[in-house]
């Protein structure tokens, strides 16, 4: 049965057809061939059952935020001002690209939306400046990845949906890895171009008084951010209506900075529709497939081949790492994360480990997957955003940044403390 999705799952991504219908053909197959009962009878209550969720309504609330702030051009500003303030360093614009994308995953919560806004605005200055393709590339799409660990994220909305894990809980969880993963980053570029100055560019100096005046346009979205997470935090809103509050002040900082209009309203809520209803697809067809998987016995099957395998929980710790891995070289993000949360997070919690922890975990691995071929989406976002040149550049300027990722799950796994110190103390 394993062997079959995994086939099956390859070959229709192959064929380009959407990832949710996938999920919905993959449910079919392994009701008719692999399932002593008539599972689709279910199919209905699966799809009102997984889509009726006041949680979820945060979804298209985050979404909207991002389409705002990008489409009013209050990204073209966030930009310049992190240029202004970033710039000297050994590395010069690429740092300004991570800044961005960290600034944006702050308020976005969508991996692929923060590495559209940040390579839409940076890639015309690559090549006017004479940057390496390849290491400023990269770092837009690392960077990019950051939209999903730091609050508010869209993925672990959906983490903590599934697995009924606090959500607020969980962006605590996300920020101290989500800040060290952006330092990690800007450090792993310092060195890079220290020991080879022609990938960084030229530095940069720019005056203090245009500096301090730059700041003007980074302060609205420090309090946008603010505002979503001091809501949540001081009792004022649920995540769900956080979003909302982010919504109207995104929309009040649009207009302040005159990016307001019917266009921009219209293109903000296309595609608002458009993200939405690919990520509610996906998670309506996972729910389908995980239902015939488990009544097909698929996950006391798993349970039973790891625990015959012997393992400590440290070693199986490290097996359920190497998984994600290994299928996030094949595997859309978000229905790696469906797909597989409602078998694998229950024998984690069974071994003892923290539910909070491994999501934490999990979001890292899948922000691996979002910069590793073949599918690994913000490659091609970013590839898209150039316009010219070889995606394998794109592949290439990643690999510093997969590598930081990995030494940050071996942090995590090291220290469970990184993730667990807020959510503890808070």
């Amino acid at each position: 049965m394993i062997g079959s999705v995994a086939i099956g799952l390859l070959g229709l991504l192959s064929l380009s057809i959407p990832v949710g219908i996938v999920l919905f053909l993959l449910g079919f197959g392994v009701d008719v061939f692999f399932s002593p009962f008539p599972l689709i009878k279910g199919l209905g209550n699966m799809v009102w059952s997984s889509s009726n969720s006041a949680t979820l309504i945060a979804i298209p609330f985050f979404v909207l935020l991002g389409e705002i702030l990008v489409r009013s051009g209050v990204a073209t500003r966030t930009y310049a001002a992190l240029d202004r303030w970033v710039s000297w360093m050994p590395g010069g614009l690429v740092h300004a690209n991570i800044a961005t994308a960290t600034m944006f995953s702050a308020t976005s919560g969508s991996s692929v939306a923060t590495a559209a806004t940040v390579a839409t605005v940076a890639m015309p200055q690559a090549e006017k400046l004479g940057y390496d393709p390849k290491l400023f590339s990269g770092a837009i799409a690392a960077g990019g990845t950051l939209g999903i660990m730091i609050p508010p994220s869209i993925n672990l909305i959906v983490y903590g949906f599934l697995t009924q894990t606090s959500i607020p809980k969980l962006f605590l969880a996300g920020l101290i890895p989500g800040i060290a993963l952006a330092i990690a980053f800007s450090v792993a570029v310092m060195i890079i171009c220290l020991i080879k100055p022609s990938l960084g560019g030229e530095r940069r100096v720019f005056p203090l008084a245009e500096m301090m005046r730059a700041l003007v346009n980074l302060g609205p979205i420090i309090l946008l951010f603010m505002m979503i997470i001091g809501s949540i935090y001081n009792g004022w809103a649920t995540p769900t209506e956080a979003a909302a509050v982010g919504v109207a002040g995104a929309f009040v900082i649009a207009a302040g900075f005159g990016g307001v209009s019917m266009q921009m309203i219209a293109d903000s809520l296309y595609g608002m529709v458009k993200i939405t209803s690919m990520i509610m697809l996906v998670v309506i067809g996972a729910t389908f497939l995980n239902f015939t998987l488990a009544s097909a016995g698929l996950g006391q099957e798993l349970e039973a081949f790891l625990a015959g395998l012997g393992l400590s929980p440290f070693g199986t710790i490290l097996v359920i790492v190497m998984i994600y891995i290994v299928l996030g070289f094949f595997i859309e993000t978000l229905s790696l994360m469906v797909v597989t949360i409602p078998i694998i997070v229950p024998l984690v919690v069974e071994m003892g480990y923290d539910p909070i922890w491994f999501g934490i975990l999990m979001i890292v691995l899948i922000e691996m997957a979002l910069i590793t071929p073949p599918v690994g989406l913000n490659l091609y976002v970013v590839q898209g955003a150039r316009k010219s040149g070889n995606i394998s550049d794109v592949m290439l300027g990643t690999i510093p940044f997969a590598l930081v990722m990995l030494g940050m799950v071996a942090a995590l796994i090291a220290f469970p403390q990184i993730a667990l110190f807020l959510p503890q103390a808070l």
